[in-house]
């Protein structure tokens, strides 16, 4: 049995019929009250994001949760398709369980997070760097590159991401999936 003490970020717990995932944690102690421990909780299931406050060493339930590797194999009607890379399994997810849909690729590897308990997908995570070609892009302008002026620019997904002057259309970037944010021209 888990208690407040086992509360780590990234944990998921299930409350009031819901799986939650850690975000933050901390402890609150006063004089003469006991210790109470909070925490804000994403909601693993439903979009809602919560705090609650459980009394120091009261009971939580964590839920086992497994990464497993999946690679992306296109999207249709019923979502978007993934295979288990060592079962080949295929598995068909909705939008809504992917944090960063727009740059996912045909091909890509990912992380799906399992629950152990139900056998059930919670969620697919793209790793935190992404490498992609620039399919459109305004030129920029010779000599501009004293500010750190952005400019728009189309990937070979459709997402648009902010990225420098000096990046043209055919160049190969990287980019932070968890923001959308340009990191930096990847040289071939």
């Amino acid at each position: 049995m888990a208690t407040t003490a086992d509360i780590r970020t990234g944990l998921i717990i299930k409350l009031e019929n819901s799986l939650y995932s850690v975000v933050e944690f901390g402890q609150n102690k006063t004089a003469r009250a006991a210790a109470k421990v909070w925490a804000k909780l994403k909601g693993v299931d439903n979009s809602r994001s919560i705090e609650h406050t459980w009394n120091s060493g009261d009971t939580i339930y964590p839920v086992r949760v497994e990464k497993k590797t999946y690679q992306f194999l296109y999207q249709d009607d019923s979502g978007y398709n993934f295979m288990d890379n060592e079962t080949f399994e295929q598995i068909a997810l909705p939008e809504s369980m992917i944090d960063a849909p727009q740059f996912l690729k045909e091909g890509q590897e990912v992380a799906v997070s399992i629950n152990t308990e139900t056998e059930q997908p919670m969620s697919v995570e793209l790793p935190d760097k992404i490498v992609m070609k620039v399919t459109y892009s305004e030129p920029g302008l010779k000599g501009d590159t004293a500010t750190r002026t952005l400019k728009p620019a189309t990937v070979e997904t459709g997402a648009t991401v902010n990225v420098p002057l000096f990046v043209n259309e055919g160049d190969v970037i990287r980019v932070n999936a968890k923001t959308g944010e340009y990191i930096e021209r990847v040289k071939d």
